[in-house]
């Protein structure tokens, strides 16, 4: 067995993987960069390296020095977790070549994987359904288009070597493609040094049905059932469950016995993912699910996969990658329950889920659900609700930490297994409701919004279902009337000797300014309070402010000065960076007139791309900034005079 293990990553994998390996009496060495030598990755580790700087290209991308970590350290293994270097087939083999033990699937599987359109004609092979597309060699914009105007719109530009989500674009009208595809080439190349694509038909009713499957170097391959990924964002995963909603038996075998037939056409070994897509206009039927691709490596998602099977997928990892076989057969294998997995991002939903960076001034997340409690009036009579399930967070940052511009904006994983899906819904719901993150924002509330949803509580979930509930699920939030008494009354108890400092209603002095950042609100600390039991909230007195938590969303209350005051948007055209990052694209140029929604510039941050638009119609006043210029958060990058009316 494996006595010393460098993990090669950071951050919630980098610590999930500590702790099983802690767990198994495995010394751990981490490795970081500049941004992360504080880091809580570092910190549990036995040993740390750096690595390099900040941007993950200087570091987490340098294969040879995480090897030279590993001989340094005396690490016998390596593992990848999951990003950064897990699916580089060439830094596999440099690993095995070093004489290291590497914590994955053979080099040969990974590149057999790797590229889209070869792994589709490898299953088509193997007698696994696909996708119909174009997975041609000629690569010019005018056969593309050629090919997606035959195969029929919508259709998905899909990056050959993608993941997560990066270098993909959905098109709905011929006219629309060739700037699709100049965006999504663009990314691929940048994220992945490979700007070839595929096109794929889009299937309009689309679920995502993912396979977790497991192989041996003793040609074992079992299946640990499916999961549904189908809540995405931009592609991106948001809400995932195991088992899958609506699935039956029958379908379950047939998609489970095609993902073991895939991982065997590779000859697999370890933990790896076949996912594919269904068409679930009728339902889930076993004819309208296609293989899409395969991720050869542990995936973001492998707890709810780990709370309905009981099995430590890392451990499996370990000791497989030690030689050892699967320890259980496919019969030993059994669904127990649901789990669900809400991935908390530090992110604004309010403004186009753009990033958010900073400090984690307050960072708490429940690992266990409360109580449901709910005072009907102001009595004090108190009803409560126990709700069955158990929760279980995975994250990399703790209260202090910094969340950085450098990496993927997740900051935890939070799960919730109970005996059924309404269950882990419901405490997966008051989990996230409860996480207090301040002033980093992120998308609890918008999480909640999701899981309480009439329609996902039904299991009428799609990948189009957060865009078709926009409306409902991505909204602002202000404190409700309710929870600033609430809020004015903790405040009041610490402030009360020194309220002449303090603005307060002359006419009623029963009003109190409180502040939240440069937001103002008017509280009555002596009105009635009535709440049920979806809005109790979590409060905490903290010297003179007060936190309070409700669906998701945190507000730092302090009493507001006489001599305070926030600065509002001077509203005069001027388009800010709201993160740092790099300018991937200038649509402008000075003097020109632009219209309201126009493109202006596009920023590459946190390894997404965000286009800046006009705000009005105008002219470009000023453009202080150039393709590939980096810029800091608040920088000016246009300004638009509006045009005289």
């Amino acid at each position: 067995m494996i006595t010393r293990l460098l993990i090669a990553n950071r951050g919630e994998i980098a610590c999930r993987v500590m702790r099983t390996a802690r767990r198994m009496g495995i010394a751990t060495v981490a490795v970081y960069s500049d941004a992360d030598a504080h880091a809580l990755h570092v910190r549990q580790a036995d040993e740390a390296v750096h690595i390099g700087p900040s941007p993950a290209r200087e570091s987490y991308l340098q294969g040879d020095r995480i090897i030279a970590a590993a001989k340094e350290t005396g690490a016998q293994a390596i593992h990848p977790g999951y990003g950064f270097l897990s699916e580089n087939a060439d830094f596999a083999q440099a690993v095995l070549d070093a004489g290291l033990i590497w914590i994955g699937p053979k080099p040969d599987s990974i590149r057999a994987m790797g590229l889209k359109d070869a792994a589709k004609k490898l299953m088509q092979d193997a007698g696994v359904p696909t996708t119909p597309g174009y997975l041609g060699e000629d690569q010019t914009p005018e056969t593309l288009k050629e090919k997606a105007d035959a195969i029929g719109y919508p259709v998905l530009i899909k990056a050959v070597a993608g993941g997560g989500g990066k270098g993909m674009r959905r098109v709905d009208a011929a006219g629309d493609f060739m700037d699709a595809l100049a965006s999504c080439k663009r990314e691929a190349a940048s994220s992945f040094g490979d700007d070839r694509v595929l096109i794929e038909k889009y299937i309009l009713s689309p679920r995502h049905i993912e396979v977790q499957v497991f192989g041996d170097a003793h040609g074992n391959v079992v299946h640990l059932f499916e999961r549904d990924c189908s809540l995405q964002r931009r592609h991106q995963k948001v809400i995932e469950e195991a088992p899958a909603p609506g699935m039956d038996e029958e379908t379950r075998e047939s998609v489970c016995a095609a993902a073991v037939r895939a991982a065997k056409a590779v000859d697999y070994e370890g933990a790896g993912t076949i996912e594919f897509i269904a068409d679930a206009s009728e339902g889930l039927r076993s004819d309208r699910i296609w293989f899409m691709e395969m991720n050869t490596r542990l995936q973001v998602e492998h707890p709810v996969t780990e709370e309905i099977t009981g099995v430590d997928l890392v451990e499996w990892q370990l000791r497989v990658a030690a030689g050892e076989p699967i320890p259980v057969q496919q019969e030993d294998l059994s669904i127990n329950g649901w789990a669900m997995e809400a991935r908390l991002y530090a992110e604004d939903p309010a403004k186009g889920f753009l990033p958010s960076t900073g400090t984690l001034e307050r960072f708490n997340l429940p690992a266990a659900i409360r109580p449901l409690r709910y005072r009907a009036e102001r009595s004090g009579t108190r009803t409560q609700l126990d709700l069955p399930g158990e929760g279980r967070i995975e994250t990399g940052v703790e209260q202090g930490s910094e969340i950085s511009p450098f990496y993927d904006p997740m900051i935890a994983k939070i799960v919730c297994h109970s005996d059924t899906r309404q269950a882990a819904a419901l405490g997966l719901a008051h989990l996230v409701s409860d996480a207090e993150v301040w002033p980093v924002r992120t998308n609890a509330g918008f999480l909640w919004a999701l899981l309480v949803d009439p329609d996902f509580m039904g299991g009428k979930v799609h990948t189009g279902f957060i865009d078709q509930h926009h409306d409902d699920v991505v909204f602002a939030m202000n404190p409700p009337e309710w929870l600033l008494t609430l809020a004015a009354r903790h405040q009041l108890a610490d402030v009360q000797p020194k309220l002449a400092g303090f603005r307060l209603n002359t006419s009623r002095h029963t009003d109190v300014q409180l502040m939240d950042r440069d937001d103002s609100f008017t509280a009555n600390f002596a009105a009635e309070v009535s709440y049920d039991q979806e809005n109790y909230p979590v409060l905490h007195a903290d010297h003179n402010a007060v936190w309070a938590t409700l669906n998701g969303k945190t507000w730092r209350f302090v009493a507001a000065r006489t001599d305070g005051g926030g600065a509002g948007a001077a509203g005069d055209g001027a388009i800010l960076s709201p993160m740092p990052g790099k300018i991937i694209a200038v649509e402008v140029a000075e003097g020109d007139t632009v219209t309201k929604g126009q493109k202006l510039v596009t920023l590459e941050a946190m390894k997404m791309e965000h286009t800046l638009t006009a705000p009005f119609d105008g002219t470009v006043s000023e453009l202080p900034v150039a393709k590939d210029g980096q810029v800091s958060e608040g920088s000016l990058l246009v300004r638009v005079e509006a045009a005289e009316e």
